[in-house]
């Protein structure tokens, strides 16, 4: 049976017990009875359990030529071991504990390694366990209860009141309010009817509904960010590979310095062949890089756990550290600054009477302007009328008697007289580049509706925010100059790309690009997918297609623009992390190797091997500890 690490720390702990308190005894003066053969086999034990990993792992970097941080292990806890074997058969003193200690100090490193590594899949694991086991299930006209693993994408799926959801589907019957804040982060619940979307594993409120399963298995929204959040804690930023290359300096150069420090001491120095040994063995452990290794990844680890919790989902390491460089963010229109649908924006005249006349006729209508009207009409309680002799009136609109008066929606052509000062409105509203229907009754026109595809509430917020951290603004959309800049206006974006077909978005990108700035582009589109693969970084709004989440380094599960502050804001900090990292698990070597080595025994400051261990060691928690602070740190929630 393979032993982790962490059983392999807690086995070697307790067999280095007796060396520990023969340590504390020695200053009074009392030796603890066949010490040196309870040194010998506790020390055997823990080199079998604790240090041959290393060894192994030594041997087989020296045979291909290199040297890692396991070789210095390796050669510390070799060293110490073996002369100490020598020393006992010649009868002089003995270290068997500086080979102990130095293997369960570094394995202590590697336990905090593996202590995380099993938090964050504990983490991802208990997100799988929120899945329902059971889902209420359409079958033969009655709902009845079958295994989760049983539901098909179509099944009609019934949730009453407080019930987890089982899978994601689209809502085909009633209406309530669920709690998504375990997959989106979004602390308020979110209000659910016919046709809208829901998330498999999110709470139900306190109405009772049914939805069409569209994803179920692998496929559902939580199975996805478990897979994403999976692949970024195990990827490779670039930062990694400058970690590796002074891994592959640091080793070599610590071997010769350990060589020196014998010679010197030995040589020059006159000190005993042993203790000229000890110094050089201190330095080899102290100097062990160990930190460094865990620098890069324990940081990613954390900060990309953090920014899943926060609806925001970084599929690797590269895409965590480019963020950083980006200067530019480009956006498309439809459905990322805006809502994607068009909404009534105005409405001239009385709204009351206005919105029932253009409901009623306009009730049995699929089209999107239509739609928008209906909607509008229903959210204020608007009950439509019945209608009669209902006409469409090819590139006009529509007619119907309503009331016993001949009543229209649509183009001004189907009124005969129209006031100046509603002239005067529509002018105004079409130059905010709305479209503006005509609503009348007889002759004469009562109101106008003036409908847009709406920026999203959070849409100007978000733009703010990021134009604060000194980032250029960019949209680029296929729609015209007029409307596009409308919408650039209200959203505060300093520059618009108009009048781009789908296949010149990644053109787009990469005329940004030129002048050597680093671009993110935030889209949702099938047609988007291009552009975010163009962009240094891409990020995926959640709510888009597959396509272009498949597309995307970065996706928001929430359909809000203020993921894109929040993704800068984890991912500058992780990076930063990182930095800090690196700087403390490099300064412990800078200041450790020269005591280490006796630079400064003259003023009693000094380092045996044990200790020297123990220092790398804490250098490693050091290390694990800065990167788990990263999940306190104050992060941007615009």
């Amino acid at each position: 049976m393979k032993l982790s690490s962490i059983q392999r720390f807690w086995i070697s702990f307790v067999l280095i017990i007796p060396m520990i308190i023969q340590m504390l005894a020695m200053p009074f003066h009392w030796m603890m009875p066949g010490y040196n053969w309870i040194a010998l086999i506790t020390t055997t034990l823990v080199m079998l359990i604790a240090a041959v990993p290393y060894w192994t792992s030594a041997w087989a970097a020296f045979k291909n030529h290199h040297a890692n941080m396991n070789t210095l292990v390796a050669i510390g806890t070799g060293i110490a071991y073996f002369y100490s074997i020598f020393a006992m058969v010649t009868n002089r003193p003995v270290y068997f504990e500086s080979a102990a200690f130095i293997a369960v100090f570094v394995l202590l490193g590697d336990t905090m390694e593996e202590r995380m590594h099993n938090n964050a899949s504990n983490a991802l694991k208990k997100l799988l366990d929120l899945q329902v086991k059971e889902a209420s299930v359409l079958r033969d006209g009655k709902f009845v209860q079958v295994p989760l693993d049983q539901v098909k994408k179509g099944d009609v799926i019934q949730v009453k009141p407080g019930e987890k959801i089982a899978v994601d589907g689209v809502v085909v019957k009633g209406t309530t309010t669920v709690d998504e804040s375990m997959v989106t982060g979004e602390s308020m619940p979110v209000s659910k009817q016919t046709g809208d979307n829901v998330i498999g594993s999110t709470i139900n409120g306190d109405g009772s509904i049914e939805f069409r399963a569209t994803k179920v298995g692998n496929e559902t929204v939580l199975a996805q960010i478990v897979e994403m959040v999976k692949k970024a804690q195990t990827s490779h930023a670039p930062i990694q590979n400058l970690t590796d290359k002074i891994s592959g300096i640091f080793v070599p150069a610590v071997l010769i310095i350990a060589i020196l420090t014998f010679l010197i001491w030995y040589v020059f120095l006159g000190a005993t062949m042993v203790n000229a040994m000890l110094f050089a063995v201190a330095v080899i452990v102290i100097a062990c890089p160990c930190a460094l290794g865990l620098a890069t990844p324990t940081a990613l680890m954390v900060g990309t756990g953090r920014a899943a919790k926060m609806g925001v989902l970084i599929k690797n390491g590269e895409a965590l550290e480019e963020i950083n460089d980006v200067r530019t963010i480009a956006f498309d229109k439809t459905g990322t600054i805006t809502v994607g649908k068009p909404t009534v924006t105005d409405v001239v005249g009385d709204e009351q009477q206005v919105l029932k006349v253009a409901a009623s006729l306009e009730a049995a209508s699929e089209h999107p302007l239509a739609k928008a009207i209906v909607d509008r009409s229903q959210k204020l309680k608007i009950k439509p009328e019945e209608v009669a002799d209902f006409k469409a009136i090819q590139g006009r609109g529509v007619t119907a008697t309503i009331n016993g008066q001949l009543g229209f929606v649509g183009s001004p052509k189907l009124a005969k007289k129209i006031d100046q000062k509603l002239e005067d409105q529509a002018s105004q509203l079409q130059s905010q580049a709305k479209t503006v229907i005509y609503v009348g009754l007889g002759d004469q026109v009562i109101g106008l509706i003036a409908i847009q595809d709406t920026p999203k509430e959070s849409s100007a917020e978000a733009i703010d925010q990021l134009k604060a951290r000194g980032l250029r603004t960019v949209m680029i959309t296929g729609d015209n100059e007029e409307v596009a800049q409308a919408i650039a206006k209200q959203v505060g974006i300093d520059d618009v790309i108009a009048g781009v077909m789908p296949n010149q978005k990644s053109a787009a990108i990469e005329s940004l690009q030129k002048d050597g700035q680093k671009v993110a582009f935030v889209g949702d589109g099938i047609n988007d997918a291009p552009a975010l693969t163009m962009a240094d970084v891409g990020i995926a709004m959640g709510s888009g297609t597959d396509i272009a989440i498949e597309s995307g380094d970065i996706v928001l599960i929430q359909n809000d623009l203020r993921g894109v502050v929040r993704a800068l804001s984890i991912s500058q900090k992780t990076f930063s992390r990182i930095k800090l990292n690196l700087f403390w698990a490099l300064i412990y070597n800078v200041i450790g190797i020269p005591i280490a080595a006796g630079v400064f025994v003259a003023v009693g400051l000094s380092l045996s091997p044990e200790f020297a261990a123990l220092a790398m060691a804490f250098s490693s928690v050091s290390v694990v500890t800065s990167s788990l602070l990263l999940n306190w740190t104050k992060v941007a929630d615009a």
